[in-house]
């Protein structure tokens, strides 16, 4: 007797084959969505306010068009996102990236105009394309020991509840002294909103432990209507209040950190202004054609491995990693990660990757591709409704990625500590991940330890010989502000 047809979108994504269900996967696709939905709204305040070298915001405008850059911003991502779910079949999400857009946005565009920039990141994203193409990125990829590979997902664990600390204002920067974070303000909890999230932490940890389905989804969703209560007695406002008369911000430290909960009264029309804004060759006559090819490069390694870290994550949790730690499709999700980059410099606003954020959705049970595009379609009705989801307050997103690091924390036990040519890299893969808030410093601290450590004991020949070119790029790598300074740049 033949077991009964599960119908055809079960078995192009393979859904009961990985031990998940329809339903699991929809709300894997939601939780991640509203996990990563902030970047809608951060990126144009990212890329917005900056002037290029000319004067001129993105857009070309003489004033910031912010509207445009979160159209595109959730066009993009949800258009990769789909393509990975129907590509790859992996239940991971792209947007633009976090760190890469201020790189572009402070310290490519100030040197030249927004389109010779963008441009500079769409060849970026073509040369890993090829790198794809040829073999080379997933060869680089076999080539990392087992063990680095669990360092760099414990890492991204530790890494990804520091965002979720900072962005719900848990845990903040100093400026003064030696320490440079603390509880709250002055070392103390302070402010409606830290609440807030203190309150959606326990919930979601109660939720978790009871093994409540969609305890992610029910806590985010649940911690919002609190968020909604709360900002409707105490009118808290947000963190940014108005300027000074010498033009900075004038803060309030106790607000809400990126979204104020409320209903918002208009819908704005959807404005695709930075669409095509790239010029692929401007920046080789703008600042010379080293400096140019030295920015592609640090664009370039930034994007090579947070990509790589952040599938094996994704894997690992999901339970999808084959015996060498490698995930199902692995050339496809490279190849659509590196489209994704091209992509977003095209789009005019910075390279798309993958995000970590996934995770929180592989948390509530996602392991196809299926959730990665129920994910990308929220992505594209959020630029219409774009005002529906700044109702969301960071506060009541985040707890989920706290929640999320501790699962992917426990994978720390698979790594050997007694043996220090694995135990040494892999810590400096581990804490320097948070504390330099960079998967990439993370990887690169880790790949040059590890080769440096089997050099001086004499056991060079079991270093692969791509694990050798990929140390002496991470040389590179951090040592590229002296060599700009050396070339002049």
């Amino acid at each position: 007797m033949h077991p009964p047809d599960k119908g055809g979108l079960d078995r192009f994504f393979k859904i009961s084959e990985r031990g998940s269900t329809v339903e699991r996967e929809i709300r894997g696709g939601i939780v991640t969505f509203f996990t990563m939905a902030y970047i809608v709204v951060l990126n144009p305040l990212i890329l917005g306010f900056v002037k290029d070298a000319d004067g001129k915001f993105l857009g070309g405008g003489a004033a910031p068009n912010l509207a445009a850059i979160a159209a595109g911003t959730a066009l993009v991502a949800g258009i990769m996102t789909i393509l990975m779910g129907v590509v790859a079949n992996f239940p991971l999400a792209l947007a633009t990236g976090l760190g890469l857009n201020a790189f572009v946005a402070f310290s490519i565009a100030v040197k030249m105009t927004w389109a010779d920039a963008m441009g500079l990141v769409v060849l970026e994203g073509i040369i890993i394309l090829i790198l794809v193409l040829t073999g080379f990125r997933q060869a680089v990829f076999h080539a990392v020991p087992s063990q680095l590979k669990i360092a760099i997902s414990v890492g991204i664990g530790l890494f990804i509840a520091m965002i979720g600390l900072v962005d719900a204002g848990f845990v903040r920067r100093t400026g003064v002294g030696p320490v440079p974070v603390e509880l709250g303000i002055g070392g103390a909890l302070s402010g409606w909103p830290v609440g807030v999230f203190c309150f959606g932490l326990l919930l979601v940890i109660a939720l978790w432990v009871r093994k409540v389905r969609g305890a992610i989804l029910i806590s985010i969703l649940v911690t919002t209507v609190v968020a909604f209560i709360v900002e409707a007695v105490a009118k808290v406002g947000p963190t940014v209040i108005g300027q000074n008369a010498d033009g900075s911000n004038k803060v309030n430290p106790a607000g809400w950190n990126l979204n104020v909960p409320a209903w918002p009264s208009t819908v704005d029309a959807v404005n695709f202004g930075t669409l095509g804004q790239f010029n692929l060759f401007g920046s080789f006559a703008k600042v010379g054609a080293v400096a140019a090819f030295l920015l592609i490069f640090t664009l370039m390694l930034a994007d090579f491995f947070d990509t790589m870290g952040t599938m094996t994550a994704i894997g690992a949790e999901a339970g999808l990693l084959d015996a060498e730690g490698t995930p199902p499709n692995t050339q496809k999700i490279l190849i659509v990660d590196s489209i994704a980059a091209a992509a977003g410099g095209a789009a005019g606003v910075s390279s798309n990757t993958s995000y970590i954020e996934s995770a929180s959705g592989v948390g509530e049970g996602a392991r196809t591709g299926l959730a990665a595009v129920v994910t990308g379609v929220l992505f594209l009705v959020s630029m219409v409704f774009a005002p529906l989801v700044k109702i969301i307050p960071n506060e009541a997103a985040v707890p989920a990625l706290v929640l999320v690091g501790f699962l992917m924390m426990q994978q720390v036990k698979g790594i050997d500590w007694d043996d220090l040519e694995i135990a040494i890299p892999a810590f400096l893969t581990i804490v320097l991940m948070p504390f330099t808030y960079s998967i990439t410093v993370g990887i690169g601290a880790g790949f040059v330890a590890y080769v440096l450590i089997k050099l001086v004991r004499g056991k060079s020949a079991e270093v692969h010989p791509l694990m050798w070119i990929v140390a002496a790029l991470f040389v590179i790598y951090f040592a590229i502000d002296p060599l700009k300074g050396a070339f002049g740049v």
